[in-house]
């Protein structure tokens, strides 16, 4: 079982908000999950143009880090996104990402998997930012356990108040994976998302047979 945590911070390494993101792998890992952390900011994603060339086969017109990092996410059981606020929203270099995800969003490529997200802020925007980062993972068709906003009032060590929490954070996502958790809410949002998606999948089913047979084969298309 693996657990990936994606950072969204510019600042990598030195980030307080990739420091949070570490807190909820160590408490996964306590549990003996294996983790794993990238930095967006060492990938190189460009941000989409709309020319739709992906809805053809899956495939960006961009040359550039995206498919990798979405073979990490396909291959983890759970997600972690974890982004500072900045004008009380995510970081752009999570946003550019997030734009990239249309495809895998439409695919539903990550169904059947669990997540959380962290954020940290100065003052404010926390719990929004940490509601719109599990509102994008639902639209993944990742069912999320929980979500931590901290307000450090521009003190670094002001993540390491919240330890704990974050721990607590890592092993209840680690214990979702182990025990297929089910939201029933969560669940009937994701099958709505599915209903608006599925006209796209059955209109390139001829170019994308193998998308669509798998819809087919989960009972999202009858």
């Amino acid at each position: 079982m693996k657990i990936l945590a994606i950072n969204g911070s510019p600042r990598t390494i030195r980030s307080t908000t990739r420091r949070l993101a570490q807190f909820v792998l160590e408490g996964a890992a306590e549990t003996g999950t294996e983790t794993e952390m990238i930095d967006l900011c060492d990938l190189r994603v460009t941000p989409c143009t709309a020319c739709e060339a992906c809805l053809l086969d899956g495939t960006c017109i961009n040359n550039d880090d995206v498919p990798f990092l979405v073979d990490r996410m396909k291959g983890a059981d759970g997600i972690v996104f974890a982004s500072p606020v900045y004008i009380d929203n995510i970081s752009g270099q999570m946003k550019v990402f997030f734009d990239r995800l249309a495809d895998a969003i439409h695919y539903q490529v990550l169904a059947g998997k669990y997540g959380c997200s962290v954020a940290t802020t100065h003052t404010s925007g926390g719990q929004e930012v940490v509601a719109y980062l599990n509102h994008v993972q639902n639209y993944l068709g990742v069912i999320t356990v929980g979500r931590l906003a901290v307000a450090t009032g521009g003190e670094a060590e002001g993540v390491d108040r919240v330890q704990d929490d974050a721990r607590a954070l890592g092993k209840k996502l680690a214990d979702a994976v182990r025990n297929n958790f089910s939201d029933p809410e969560q669940e009937e949002e994701i099958a709505g998302n599915r209903e608006f998606f599925k006209d796209i999948v059955i209109g390139n089913r001829e170019f994308r047979t193998g998308e669509y047979e798998r819809w087919v084969n989960a009972g999202w298309i009858p």
